[in-house]
């Protein structure tokens, strides 16, 4: 979707090399009636009918996974990265649809891969929202263009995140922004590299949108690094693999 997104215009050739469906994954309402009652496995059924009877190229039913036993279904869950999905979503037969968030209902279960991870340094600062108004809480991240006996490196930014932290580490991180931010372009800081943390992020792509080439997808903060200096954090060479 990335080649696609922010164009005016799709030629022959993009709709040609990077097509998209939709894919439906349950039914909500159905000739005017509200389905979010009824059982599953009902309304998954109903839709497969109705997407059939569309008989359209664009519209598809998401594909459903079977397996004889867990191990099975672990098995069929590594392929997540491969498929450019998070995981696998499980899901009582017999559940209605919740509204809001139904996790504490165990009724369905977005079972995950483990995220991709390296160790950034945080380069850029700005004030959040909300409670977090008053702190430096979102930030971007960098890693550098060279391996640490390279001559000359820079550091690259690739990714902003802004989950991740108790709020002590954020108040202690906000109040290390302010001590050594070095320049401000209108809301962002621009601080000394200082502080190294480990990023997650479900996805990694090449792109040419961003300075580094690459994008990733969902990135937080999974840990800070105290414990590792900023000339060991990871380099493009690091994320250029994971893309392999």
């Amino acid at each position: 979707m990335q080649q696609r997104i922010g164009r005016k215009t799709l030629g022959k050739k993009i709709l040609a090399d990077v097509p998209v469906v939709v894919l439906a994954y349950d039914l909500l309402e159905w000739q005017g009636d509200d389905w979010r009652s009824r059982p599953q496995h009902e309304r998954r059924t109903q839709l497969e009918t109705l997407i059939e009877s569309c008989q359209s190229e664009v519209l598809m039913p998401s594909p459903v996974l079977t397996g004889k036993d867990w191990l099975d279904l672990a098995t069929q869950r590594e392929a997540s990265r491969s498929l450019g999905v998070e995981g696998m979503m499980l899901k009582a037969r017999d559940s209605l649809y919740g509204v809001g968030r139904t996790k504490d209902m165990g009724v369905w279960w977005k079972w995950k891969i483990d995220p991709f991870s390296v160790d950034a340094v945080l380069i850029y600062a700005q004030r959040g929202h909300g409670r977090r108004a008053s702190l430096y809480s979102d930030y971007t991240f960098a890693v550098w263009d060279g391996p640490p006996d390279a001559s000359e490196r820079t550091l690259v930014p690739f990714a902003k995140a802004y989950s991740g932290l108790t709020d002590e580490e954020m108040r202690k991180v906000d109040a290390i922004v302010r001590k050594t931010t070095v320049e401000k372009f209108g809301p962002v800081s621009s601080v000394t590299p200082t502080l190294v943390f480990e990023l997650g992020f479900e996805g990694i792509a090449l792109s040419k949108r961003h300075k580094s080439g690459i994008a990733v997808r969902f990135p937080r903060m999974l840990r800070w690094r105290q414990d590792k200096p900023v000339a060991e954090a990871d380099s493009l060479a690091t994320l250029q693999d994971l893309l392999n």
